[in-house]
């Protein structure tokens, strides 16, 4: 992912810097915006853009922004993916993709300890 700043997901605030992501909504949020998302929802995991934006998405996709959580593991590819690759892999047109096998990340971890 790029190090550039990026934009409040809102249309209305569009041109206005990013200060934090909710990683639920997978939205941008300047602090007007966050002020109002806060209000409706109090649980949901919200990233400081402030820190370096590499760093936050450690365990997040990159994939053509995706922002999901890597919570898969193609065995063909030796990769991680999210969700939206999933969905992209197993989506019509995509045969490229049809030998896949992707498995659930903690299948991955507790093979890793049998061995």
């Amino acid at each position: 992912m790029e190090n550039k700043k990026k934009k409040c997901s809102s249309k209305k605030h569009s041109e206005i810097d990013a200060v934090i992501y909710c990683q639920e909504c997978k939205l941008f949020l300047f602090n007007k915006c966050l002020n109002f998302h806060s209000q409706c929802h109090e649980n949901h995991t919200l990233y400081n853009l402030d820190k370096d934006i590499n760093e936050i998405f450690i365990d997040i996709c990159k994939y053509e922004y995706h922002f999901d959580k890597l919570e898969f593991y193609c065995k063909r590819h030796n990769q991680l993916c999210c969700l939206a690759c999933i969905c992209k892999i197993m989506k019509e047109g995509y045969n490229q993709n049809k030998d896949c096998k992707v498995c659930d990340m903690k299948d991955i971890e507790n093979e890793k300890k049998v061995n």
